[in-house]
């Protein structure tokens, strides 16, 4: 109702579609197997304009499979929602209207960004259908209405860095509704609507967001309470990959008991992220006042040690 009366007026929207890792996926109805990349073990998304499923961030590319390599059955479906499908569903509930899709498929051409936008900008094109990329200081005065898909998508990523991330991006996107004397309208499809994130997001609710996220924070030790460093190994051989990271792991308890530092030691575990590039990953978190001290001069051959990392995954 909301888009048919943006249109109505001559004005514009963007549908924004808050992903992080596939968006769609191909599985098997029948027996629940779900099509992966060989290399990363992350699920293939389809992409049509390739006519095939792609893996964005190793390249791997293959066919859309006719039966389950498992069980051999037939039922192969496509679930999920990406930018792909939310602009070929409104290209279906709305006959003629013109969309641009904005995203890593469409833009990967040099000077497609600048096209995309100042296509849209210039106004040859109703709807704008993409991902983090609409974040990013857009000032385009038509646009009226901002529809954010499964605004929730992101909150539950095992990082404790994923509610401010879900705040910021919904934050930013809302921002490019309204810049006009036009007003606008920001609307937030979600699962989790009371989550103080999505509240705060709605209700530009700054000094609030802060304030829960910071006792959120205090209360399970994270940062800016307490520091992390984190360590990642990877291996091609999954069992060594393990392996390594218990072994590791005894050998962190083990100095810590004799030395009685003040360091937490969270983990081993898969990163969330498995597999890349065909390696497998495993990770263990320190936390504390100052866990990077705890490793000063002790040799770690083949792993990786971030000190304040950005992310967990």
């Amino acid at each position: 109702f909301e888009i048919k009366k943006v249109l109505d007026m001559g004005q514009q929207a963007i549908l924004f579609r808050n992903r992080l890792g596939p968006a769609t996926y191909v599985v098997c109805r029948d027996c629940g197997h779900v099509i992966k990349c060989p290399r990363d073990d992350k699920p293939l998304p389809y992409q049509r304009c390739r006519g095939g499923l792609v893996c964005h961030p190793c390249g791997f590319q293959r066919r859309m499979p006719k039966t389950c390599p498992v069980c051999g059955g037939d039922q192969i479906k496509q679930l999920g929602t990406g930018t792909e499908k939310v602009e070929q569903l409104v290209n279906q509930n709305f006959p003629g209207v013109r969309t641009l899709r904005w995203d890593t498929e469409t833009t990967r051409a040099k000077g497609a960004h600048e096209r995309i936008l100042k296509a849209f900008s210039d106004h040859k094109a109703d709807i704008l259908v993409g991902t983090q990329m609409l974040t990013k200081g857009l000032d385009l005065p038509l646009v009226t209405l901002v529809g954010v898909i499964l605004a929730e998508v992101a909150l539950n990523l095992p990082d404790y860095l994923a509610t401010e991330r879900t705040f910021q991006v919904l934050t930013q996107v809302a921002g490019r509704a309204g810049r006009s004397p036009l007003g606008g309208k920001v609307i937030l499809q979600t699962y989790e609507p009371d989550n103080y994130a999505i509240q705060a997001a709605a209700n530009h609710d700054f000094t609030g967001f802060y304030a829960k996220e910071m006792a959120y924070r205090r209360d399970l030790g994270y940062p800016p309470f307490k520091r992390l460093v984190r360590l990642e190994y990877r291996h091609y051989d999954s069992q060594k990959a393990e392996k390594a990271a218990f072994e590791l792991a005894e050998h962190l308890k083990t100095w810590n008991e004799q030395e009685n530092h003040p360091v937490d030691i969270i983990g081993p575990a898969p990163c969330f992220f498995q597999r890349l590039y065909g390696r497998y990953r495993w990770q263990i978190v320190l936390r504390g006042d100052d866990p990077a001290s705890f490793l000063r001069h002790r040799q770690l051959p083949d792993w990786m040690v971030e000190v304040d990392p950005s992310s967990l995954l």
